[in-house]
């Protein structure tokens, strides 16, 4: 068959642009809103969530949890992760800490009342997460967040680790680090120092759960003086610990100019992994551009270093839907 003169020009446009916009997200059309019933909220805290227009029932869900000073709209945006919400076809649950709770809206990560499985800000994130799955039937659940809205992400993981699949902890600290305001103060610098055994116990201790456990990512700078480099390792110790793997990286590689490293478990599984950023500061990694492994907008606390977290912790949890 003869094919016209014109579409063999246009031929390999047109699969350069199907190329090209195969990896766009769609325009957003969905806007954030707030959920006002979500359960009893014995934390107190408000529920905020963003689903993609047409969002098919199932779709997975992540938990993005912000950091001291911030509210959740504007880190859900400047993170990256409302780009990513568009591109991989998931729904996200947005908590805000009120400043009745916490003068700086920090979550209370070193609260008890508020970092045990049924109690305060733990269970309101977790009567959100219920609300999403009654509402979207959402099935895979995620956390993440920056700083305090990170140590949060590891309350979560470590109270709920029947609910969460995985997390992903932005300059955060380990689980039940402090029990104090003034415990605080010393985890986030210099640092507590346990051993894996201490610290995957407070984990275990957090739940009746027997596994499997959720995946953790931990992301930190090198130059953050505000919670120092060295909770990345208590962090890596504790869930090490919790799945049974030792605290020796199993691969040592660079991505996209971060060090990476991953902890396998017995059975060869990817249980934990971290990428140190070097010479970033205290913040959410972001690599603001419109190409398929970009996303996020600088902002405070949130830092073009070339690297957008949310689209690596995305890229593993879940394939994009066809």
């Amino acid at each position: 068959m003869r094919v016209h003169p014109v579409r063999r020009v246009l031929a390999p446009v047109l699969a350069a642009f199907a190329l090209m916009t195969a990896f766009v997200a769609p325009a957003r059309a969905a806007t954030i809103t707030q959920v006002t019933s979500f359960g009893t909220n014995p934390g107190a805290l408000r529920m905020y969530r963003y689903v993609p227009d047409g969002l098919p029932s199932g779709r997975p869900l992540v938990v993005v949890m912000h950091g001291c000073t911030q509210d959740a709209r504007t880190y859900a945006t400047n993170s990256g992760w409302l780009t990513i919400a568009d591109r991989y076809r998931v729904s996200l649950v947005l908590p805000e800490q009120q400043s009745g709770n916490n003068a700086n809206r920090c979550f209370n990560w070193f609260q008890s009342g508020d970092t045990a499985r049924g109690q305060g800000e733990a269970a309101s994130v977790a009567q959100m997460v219920q609300r999403m799955r009654n509402d979207y039937g959402s099935t895979n659940v995620y956390a993440s967040g920056l700083s305090a809205g990170g140590a949060m992400a590891a309350v979560m993981l470590a109270t709920y680790p029947d609910v969460f699949s995985g997390g992903a902890v932005m300059a955060g600290l380990p689980y039940r680090c402090a029990s104090s305001l003034v415990d605080a103060y010393g985890c986030m610098s210099p640092g507590r120092d346990l051993t894996p055994q201490q610290w995957g116990d407070r984990v275990r201790a957090a739940s009746r759960h027997q596994g499997p456990w959720p995946t953790v990512t931990v992301w930190h700078g090198t130059s953050d003086y505000t919670v120092v480099p060295a909770n990345m390792r208590e962090l890596v110790d504790q869930w090490t610990n919790v799945h049974g793997a030792d605290t020796r990286a199993d691969l040592s590689d660079t991505v996209s100019g971060a060090a990476h490293a991953v902890y396998r478990n017995g059975a060869g599984a990817a249980v934990v992994e971290t990428y140190t950023i070097n010479g970033m500061g205290h913040g959410h990694p972001v690599d603001p551009g419109t190409g398929p492994r970009q996303c996020g907008t600088a902002g405070a606390y949130v830092l073009d270093v070339n690297i957008c977290a949310a689209h690596h912790s995305a890229q593993k949890w879940f394939p994009p839907s066809p």
